[in-house]
């Protein structure tokens, strides 16, 4: 049975600890949390102790930790885990910083960490099936990927002027989707961004409508676009173009009926949040962790593809910014 200890009882710690609480495999042996509330009702739910951060990530009888925190906390509760011998499993980022990640990781590395970074849409039953699919050669040879990504409405301007902005923040997760599906790095990115939502979010200097074209070595070309509001509910799409056919996933609706009459044929809204939408990639994402640790594999997506995707991220944001597209190694 594999020990967990989990920091953090927001909204995804909630997810986490539910679903390692679910697992024959693990147990959630102790919660912390900056909201003694919280972490105590989040504890008695799961059947887990109440401790502190320093207390848990020093505790014998824990085998890995869940790291559900704000994010500039992250790169140091990693490097705690790392130096106590745990395996960590992070939501994204590991730090809006390329080198504090990079610095991270090297700790990571000498220690030998098992360390998974929470790009939980890998997990999703659709979008894992499109990748394999890649893989088996269905599509032939990726030519070109597009990643449609669109909340139902726009944040709080308060969680915009700390988010580090879209690209990194939001776009992330279609950054390393794209690096998921196309196999490779991408060389070349170009961004354009522009406060179509809401005037407030481009005075505190961020956009909330945007779109990135980037491009491998080998000339493979994934294209982003990302809105801060969808009417209709929470847009997630992915279509991969290859030399042998096309590989599409669509939205998720509340149910599947449809009403056809004289005016049209009409269905129910799509899924309305990420809370919604990705239920069974975060349940597969802690799954995947768990079955990993027991079998001694490990874990992906890592330390790399965190650091990969928040270059992409940097990328993007440095060519909206300077209207140029970016040059990686």
């Amino acid at each position: 049975m594999i020990s967990f200890g989990v920091l953090g009882a927001g909204r995804i710690g909630k997810v986490h600890a539910r679903t390692i609480a679910g697992s024959k495999q693990a147990r959630v042996a102790y919660l912390a949390d900056a909201n003694a509330q919280a972490a105590a009702e989040l504890a008695a739910e799961v059947g887990a102790k109440v401790a502190s951060v320093e207390d848990i990530i020093k505790a014998k009888d824990v085998d890995a930790i869940l790291i559900a925190t704000p994010t500039p906390t992250h790169a140091d509760l990693i490097e705690a885990g790392s130096e106590a011998g745990k395996a960590v499993l992070c939501e994204k980022p590991v730090s809006m910083s390329v080198e504090r990640i990079k610095a991270c990781l090297k700790v990571v590395e000498q220690n030998g960490t098992n360390l998974m970074i929470g790009f939980n849409r890998r997990f999703d039953p659709n979008f894992a099936s499109i990748e394999q699919r890649i893989r088996k050669g269905d599509v032939g040879d990726v030519e070109l990927v597009t990643v449609i990504s669109r909340d139902p409405a726009p944040p709080p301007v308060d969680y915009v002027k700390s988010s580090g902005g879209l690209y990194r923040d939001m776009m992330i997760h279609d950054f390393d989707m794209a690096r998921f599906l196309v196999g490779e790095e991408f060389v070349t990115v170009q961004a354009l961004g522009a406060a179509l939502v809401d005037p407030a979010i481009g005075k505190a200097g961020d956009v909330d409508t945007a779109a990135v074209q980037m491009q491998t070595a080998s000339g493979k070309i994934a294209v982003i676009t990302n809105s801060r509001r969808a009417t209709y509910g929470y847009d997630q799409r992915v279509e991969v173009h290859g030399s042998k056919g096309m590989l599409s996933a669509r939205n998720i609706q509340n149910t599947t009926v449809e009403l056809a009459n004289e005016k049209g044929i009409m269905g129910d809204p799509v899924l309305h949040f990420f809370t919604e939408r990705y239920v069974e990639a975060y349940a597969n994402e802690v799954k995947a962790f768990i079955d990993g640790l027991a079998k001694g594999v490990s874990a992906r997506p890592n330390g790399f593809d965190g650091l990969q995707a928040q270059k992409l991220a940097d990328a993007a944001t440095t060519s909206w910014q300077t209207g140029k597209p970016v040059k990686l190694a």
